[in-house]
């Protein structure tokens, strides 16, 4: 079976510098050698749609099911290091916040991720540069499978963009999703993108009240 564009997959994958030490994965044996303590579980991402790196996008396109091995260079991973994106910051700008910076801390600046360098003579340095920025890294991938069900494509397609599972129905050419008001706001953004993938409108309906059976009832009052 030949993987194209718009083709669902499920992939197991484990990402390395190269020659060295996991930054990434989603296998629980490469997940416990480096002490990383978080609910691992396939990846079903949509082919040609950029849920991950590109580099590894346009490889998988054209392969089949199966195991492959793939190094990237700095470009083609997280990019060059920037000197520009280095920056010196007064330290009273974090004494203002109460906050007494030291080297390896990692703070948000203005939708910024920056990871302090060294603080001297009342200046802080500040990397916003990717901590894989200039690292050549190599990747091991896994197809498991192909998704074919529509229900799982939309499930999937859904917990990624979301990262939270939805009640929805799908049929006479739209797909309507039970969620909040604040939820259908952020959730509109993905409307063209469903469309193009599923052919499909976007609808949203107030999430269904929860049902209690009597028994459930009765045992929740005598709490």
């Amino acid at each position: 079976m030949t993987l194209k564009k718009s083709d669902f997959v499920e992939i197991e994958y484990t990402g390395r510098i190269k020659g060295g030490e996991i930054f990434d994965t989603n296998i629980k044996s490469d997940a416990e050698k480096i002490n990383l303590d978080v609910e691992t579980k396939p990846l079903i991402i949509c082919l040609g749609q950029r849920m991950i790196l590109p580099a590894l996008d346009d490889f998988l396109i054209g392969k089949d099911i199966g195991e492959y091995k793939i190094s990237l260079a700095p470009e083609q991973a997280f990019g060059k290091r920037n000197k520009e994106l280095v920056k010196t910051v007064p330290i009273g700008v974090f004494k203002n916040q109460s906050q007494n910076p030291s080297p390896g801390m990692v703070f948000h600046f203005d939708g910024l991720i920056g990871k302090i360098t060294s603080v001297s003579g009342g200046r802080v340095i500040i990397d916003f540069n990717n901590p894989l920025a200039g690292k050549e890294v190599e990747y091991t991938l896994k197809v498991k499978r192909e998704i074919t069900d529509t229900n799982e494509k939309i499930k999937a397609f859904l917990f990624y963009y979301a990262r939270k599972e939805f009640n929805f129905s799908f049929g006479n050419g739209k797909v309507t999703v039970e969620c909040s008001k604040h939820e259908q706001k952020a959730l509109s953004s993905l409307k063209n993108k469903l469309k193009e993938i599923f052919s499909l409108e976007l609808e949203f309906a107030e999430p269904k009240p929860r049902s209690i059976n009597k028994q459930q009832e009765i045992s929740d009052n005598a709490q």
